[in-house]
Parts: C-alpha cells; sequence; structure tokens
C-alpha cells in the first residue's frame, strides 16, 4: 500500500483553503473564550494601568499555554498516527494483501518484525524533538517556564488517549490499545518516578488540573473541526480516522503560527507588554 491510499486526491486546494478558513475561526473563538476566561479571574481591585498590564500578562499565559497544548498535541499524535499506518501496512504486507515487495520494502519489514520496540522508541524520541523544534524555534513560546511545558506535554498524551479511547469505539481496537499502553507507561512514569516524593506526585497532579481547561478547549476545538472535515469529505474514513485527525492538528499549527507571527509584529508596535520576548 502506498502512501496515496491515505490521501484524499478530492481535498483540492481550494477546499484546503475553506479548511483552513474554518481552522482560523476556530482559533479564533478559542482565543476569545480565554480573553474573557482572563477577564474573569483578574483581579478586580486592580484599575487604570496596572489592570491593563496585568490582563496582558495572563492573556499572553493562557494562549501560550493553550497553543503548547495543540503543539505537544500534535507531537505526541504524530507517534500515534506513524505506528498505526506502520502497522497497518505491515498486516498488510504479512498477509500478503500488499502485493509483491521490493528489495527496501523487504528490509523495512523485517526491522518493523525484529526490531518493533526499538523502532517505536526511535519514534517517540522523534515526537519529543519534534515538539522542541516547534515551540522553540517555530512558534516560539517564552511566557510560560519549561516546567510549565513539561506539564502541558505530559496532558497532550493523556489528550492523545482520550481520542484514541473515542477511536476504539469506532474503529480497530488493535490498532490503537498498544499506544495507549505507550502512553498510559510515560505518563505513569512522569507521575511516580525512582525518587519522587509524596509531594512532588501532589504537585504534578495539581499543576495536570490546572491546565486541564485548556485540553478540554483543545478537544471541543478539535471535534468540531474534525466533524465538519468528515462530514464535508475534506478527511477520509477509510483507514484509520487518526490520520484525518491528524491532518486537522497540522491546520492547527499552521493557524497559531500565523496568529503567533501576528501577535509578535503586533506586539513589536505597541510595546514590550504584549510581546514575547
Amino acid at each position: 500500500m502506498s502512501i496515496s491510499a491515505y490521501l484524499n486526491p478530492n481535498f483540492t486546494l481550494g477546499k484546503k483553503l475553506i479548511f483552513l478558513l474554518i481552522t482560523f475561526i476556530g482559533v479564533g473563538i478559542s482565543i476569545g473564550i480565554i480573553y474573557l476566561s482572563a477577564s474573569l479571574v483578574l483581579n478586580k481591585k486592580l484599575h487604570g494601568k496596572s489592570r491593563e498590564i496585568a490582563m496582558d500578562l495572563a492573556f499572553v499565559d493562557k494562549v501560550q499555554r493553550f497553543f503548547e497544548m495543540l503543539i505537544a498535541g500534535v507531537s505526541v499524535l504524530s507517534f500515534s498516527c506513524s505506528y498505526v499506518i506502520i502497522n497497518h501496512i505491515y498486516t498488510l504486507a504479512q498477509s500478503g494483501a500488499a502485493g509483491k515487495l521490493t528489495s527496501t520494502e523487504h528490509m523495512l519489514f523485517d526491522m518493523w518484525s525484529e526490531g518493533k520496540d526499538f523502532l517505536l522508541l526511535l519514534l517517540i524520541l522523534m515526537s519529543c524533538v519534534i515538539n522542541t523544534l516547534l515551540d522553540t524555534f517555530i512558534i516560539p513560546l517564552k511566557k510560560i517556564t519549561r516546567e510549565e511545558k513539561a506539564t502541558i506535554r505530559m496532558l497532550a498524551m493523556f489528550y492523545v488517549i482520550v481520542i484514541l479511547m473515542y477511536l476504539n469505539t469506532i474503529g480497530d481496537e488493535s490498532q490503537y490499545s498498544p499506544v495507549m499502553m505507550y502512553y498510559f507507561g510515560l505518563m505513569i512514569g512522569r507521575f511516580v518516578y525512582f525518587d519522587a516524593s509524596f509531594k512532588d506526585f501532589l504537585v504534578a497532579l495539581k499543576n495536570m488540573f490546572f491546565n486541564l481547561p485548556y485540553m478540554a478547549l483543545t478537544l471541543i476545538l478539535i471535534g468540531l473541526l474534525n466533524l465538519f472535515g468528515f462530514n464535508m469529505g475534506y478527511l477520509l474514513e477509510r483507514n484509520y480516522y487518526i490520520v484525518g485527525i491528524f491532518y486537522t492538528h497540522l491546520f492547527l499549527i499552521v493557524c497559531i503560527f500565523v496568529v503567533h507571527v501576528v501577535w509578535m509584529i503586533a506586539g513589536t508596535r505597541n510595546g514590550p507588554v504584549v510581546t514575547e520576548s
């Protein structure tokens, strides 16, 4: 099976632009919700310039947490999607349904058959590298700390687990269950490591719950976008829904990249309050 089996030839440039526009609208509405939430929790005793500065700082912090959730989500999902596609092709090749394999395909088949666990570890490491490249260089999020990023990245695993749990109800359970077990193991390792104290565990748990609203907002956004994409025929239902969900995340990354660039330009013109430096 070639990669074309996972692409939709009817998803033309015009349709992609429409979907991108809808994605921009979804991101814009999400940022609007974040702005409203930031204004509601802001200290009512602040007035004038102090309130404006505090609002800017709180808003930027919350938006960057939301962006980090999207970035971490697409990074974690890249591993899931890669695993599902590779394992699907491997199953077809194993059964003979994929037809005659070339020498290169035979080599890849043997590598997956004999060193699957090591290759999965490599895919996980690559997803971490993708996450770092995105939130450090391509969409630099400098207003949130490394610890906050680490918490959101861990939460992104749970975010993908929720997606995979839903896909298990409508897809092939054998394809998604192994991936979920990997993520559960990584999350447990993040909470309970060999020198962790009970206080460390409580702090990690508290930080995770503090960022749950961003996960919920991201799930709602991705759910609505995928509902639109699948109903309009932009995303393929064959060969696993996870591929279409991954495509949607890529559109979201493009959107937040554009928003981030515009935000930086606007921040540079308006002063240091809302800049990313």
